[in-house]
């Protein structure tokens, strides 16, 4: 019982960190990488459908995106859909591919951004600590319970704590990771 408490909250303070690390792929850094343009959607027959599923995208260079439309009448919907985006970015179509020039970032949206990721972590850290609360709360019901004694209760714990410090340690070197990569010029 204690075991299954346990792992469980480890799973779910896993699933907390790859949350905290989808939403840093968000946070545009000054270099193009293609899961910046995960979260656009695009208006496709009626639908609201995921970038992702109507154009590949890749890198061309380190301050370029290249979006190739698998439905060359879906260019100019893209295109909008991009620039209408709270990214700011302002997309060049040439013929059948539709460029994202990454424009470089000033101090000032640096600071924005690093604010945001420190916002995002800080999430994280709350999610993890509320994953703790309710891992102690089942240990406390199973002692009131009499399924395990005040002993197995403290030592369960001890050990729920360790992994909350395990996880919290790893959002700090997450955010510490993408503070340097936004703040590099």
């Amino acid at each position: 019982m204690i075991n299954e408490i346990k792992k469980d909250a480890q799973e779910r303070m896993k699933k907390s960190v790859e949350a905290l690390e989808h939403a840093f792929a968000k946070i545009r850094t000054g270099r193009a990488h293609p899961s910046i343009l995960d979260g656009i959607m695009v208006s496709y027959y009626g639908s609201d459908t995921p970038l992702r599923q109507i154009a590949n995208v890749v890198a061309e260079d380190s301050r370029t995106l290249a979006l190739t439309v698998f439905d060359k009448s879906m260019i100019q919907a893209v295109e909008k859909a991009i620039m209408t985006s709270d990214l700011g970015l302002n997309p060049a179509t040439a013929g059948t591919t539709i460029r994202v020039p990454m424009p470089p970032l000033t101090e000032e949206t640096r600071k924005g951004y690093t604010k945001q990721a420190r916002q995002e972590a800080e999430n994280a850290r709350v999610a993890v600590r509320n994953i703790r609360r309710d891992a102690l709360a089942q240990l406390k019901d199973l002692v009131k319970e009499k399924e395990i004694s005040e002993d197995e209760e403290r030592r369960a714990a001890d050990e729920v704590q360790k992994l909350t410090d395990k996880f919290v340690a790893e959002i700090d070197k997450a955010l510490e990771a993408k503070e340097a990569d936004l703040m590099a010029v």
